[in-house]
């Protein structure tokens, strides 16, 4: 890969301007009030952005443009499912959580349901949730950093990892909360111009090769002579008898000159191999992806497999934004529930804008990178699309503002999953003290790291598509009917929650097998929450309708806090019954609690 000087100035201004933000709001934080919650003081509207900085992760910045490239119409489900999850968060969870004045989610946990064996059981889910969401930061990251320099993919994971880990150990919550703010307005800016400007250069005569179009019903064909450098073993599949030059292993076997691929069967590409397609040729695919355009265009309407698949989809994305914990956790920053659903509002404009952008450039991909659906990267499709499109140095400026953006996005994200794991740790597996937080902080940072050298790279948004399935079939029945069914017991919750994880875990697993020994598995092992989450609500139901014992004897007084309105005075700060620290208390009746 070249060296592209004016991207790789981007990610270092990014990274300095995250640092410096960091280093200057973590002088103010020395409670562990700071580093929890940033004092219950952050303000509606900057929490909003926050939130959404905080949200628009790698499978917000490369992989929604990347799946709209490969998948087509069914893929706008996933924008849209990410923002409308913020709408059910905002009806029946936010200020509710955020009037029972915990710190984390197992801390509400405990204060609705009273149980510390369902506590620890929570940990133990957080914890799963937001090491295997912080994965795929680190791997757009490595993929990010690749595509700019001469590096190999695990060196943008690192440094994102120390960035991250150097500012949430310096300030918590309280430095990365005006991190993330910032990272957003970056990140909008970093999506939304180049697409104006692409969008400019498509309609004034469309670039090299001039204008091109999606209507026509024919697979995308390359425009001009291709050379294709595959990174990574992928099966791809062929509408015509297409003709082309193999230098490396296809089909299993060695390949080394022209070479023929028939429609009637898929084909295997080795790592390592390059393959060279002459002008006019039609563009294999890899196998799961439609071939033709006008596949593309449509929704899958007919067929009963992809229909059902798109709704466990929608349901997994509607359900699984509420079980996220660096989600939920900046909630706990408002000064009370009333904030908590302004802030929710605030993120519904603020995503729904975003969310216009990598739709347009996933379509725009379509024409001017086909060569992308060859190899299976689909997720580099943001980041290849200005050079294609805009040749010379505009093009280079162009993809430097990209890249700047989508490195902002590792980083605010994987800071948000970062302080939530590590509140969580500090105050369930150690006395609750600044230095167990940062204790807490490094122990995290390393799981993730060392998973990325482990696991392979997937497509960024279907890894995050599974991570809400997990989310949707944990958290979701918990806080529902924690919030709105006074006869939730603690049996009941608990075992919703081993139903609803422990399918999707089994589904995840038999995923994973059925990709190493031949893509056997059914749907439902890929988009599971159609059934997860179903059984973990009706298993809730059942189990705590058995076991009235379970149900916490103040369930009336509970339930009061959660609902009254903020004037009453009801809400109670979880700190001071668990911390009870003369300081964290002052600190608190000092902060100004501002709208």
């Amino acid at each position: 890969m070249l060296l592209n000087p004016w991207a790789l100035t981007g990610v270092v201004l990014v990274a300095l301007a995250t640092y410096y933000l960091g280093h200057r709001s973590s002088r103010s934080a020395t409670t562990t009030h700071d580093f929890l919650v940033a004092r219950r003081t952050v303000r509606s509207r900057r929490n909003a952005a926050a939130v959404s900085g905080e949200y628009l992760s790698a499978a917000s910045f490369l992989g929604v443009a990347g799946i709209v490239l490969k998948e087509g119409a069914d893929a706008t489900w996933y924008p849209i499912g990410f923002t409308a999850g913020y709408l059910a968060l905002m009806l029946f969870v936010a200020a509710p959580l955020r009037r029972s004045g915990a710190y984390t989610l197992p801390d509400f946990v405990e204060a609705r349901l009273g149980s510390k064996g369902l506590r620890r059981f929570s940990t133990a889910f957080v914890m799963f949730i937001g090491i295997l969401y912080m994965v795929p930061q680190l791997q757009g990251a490595g993929l990010t950093l690749a595509s700019i320099l001469p590096v190999p993919m695990w060196a943008g994971a690192v440094l994102v990892t120390v960035l991250v880990a150097v500012n949430v150990m310096a300030g918590g919550m309280r430095a990365i909360t005006v991190v993330q703010a910032f990272q957003y307005w970056l990140k909008l800016f970093a999506i939304a111009v180049p697409t104006f400007v692409l969008c400019m250069v498509f309609f004034s005569g469309g670039g090299p090769g001039g204008v091109r179009s999606l209507g026509a019903p024919a697979p995308p064909v390359f425009t001009s002579d291709t050379k294709v450098s595959v990174q990574t073993d992928v099966t791809v599949k062929v509408t015509t008898e297409t003709y082309f030059h193999a230098y490396g292993r296809i089909d299993d076997g060695p390949a080394g000159g022209v070479a023929r691929w028939s429609p009637l069967v898929p084909h295997k590409v080795a790592e390592g191999t390059t393959l060279e397609f002459a002008a006019g040729t039609p563009v294999p695919v890899v196998s799961d992806a439609p071939a033709s355009n006008d596949a593309w265009l449509h929704p899958a309407s007919g067929n009963l497999t992809d229909l059902l698949q798109t709704y466990s989809l929608i349901f997994a994305l509607f359900l699984g934004t509420m079980g996220l914990p660096h989600v939920l956790v900046r909630f706990y920053t408002n000064p009370d529930g009333k904030a908590a659903r302004r802030t929710t509002v605030h993120v519904l404009l603020l995503l729904g804008l975003f969310y216009l952008f990598p739709t347009m450039l996933g379509a725009l991909s379509r024409m001017y990178v086909p060569q992308l659906l060859v190899t299976g990267n689909a997720d580099a499709a943001v980041l290849m699309l200005p050079t294609a499109m805009l040749p010379g140095v505009p093009g280079q400026i162009l993809a430097a503002v990209v890249a700047a953006g989508a490195f902002a996005a590792f980083l605010s994200s994987s800071s948000g999953l970062l302080v939530s794991v590590s509140g969580v740790v500090s105050t369930d597996l150690f006395p609750g003290r600044v230095k167990d937080f940062r204790l807490g902080t490094a122990l995290v940072a390393v799981c993730p790291l060392a998973l990325v050298f482990v696991l392979r790279t997937e497509d960024i948004s279907l890894s995050i598509g599974m991570t809400f399935a997990l989310a949707a079939s944990t958290f979701s029945p918990l806080l529902l009917l924690g919030v709105w069914w006074r006869k939730l017991s603690w049996p009941g919750a608990l075992a919703g929650m081993v139903v609803g994880g422990g399918l999707v875990l089994a589904a995840l697993g038999i995923s994973i097998a059925s990709e190493y020994t031949g893509n056997w598995a059914p749907w439902y092992t890929v988009q599971p929450a159609l059934i997860t989450v179903p059984a973990a609500f009706l298993t809730t139901y059942l189990v705590s309708r058995l076991t009235r014992y379970g149900r916490p004897e103040l369930v009336n007084d509970i339930m009061l806090r959660l609902h009254a309105p903020d004037p009453l005075g009801l809400m109670q700060d979880r700190a001071v019954a668990r911390f009870g620290q003369a300081e964290d208390k002052a600190r608190a009746a000092r902060g100004r609690h501002r709208k």
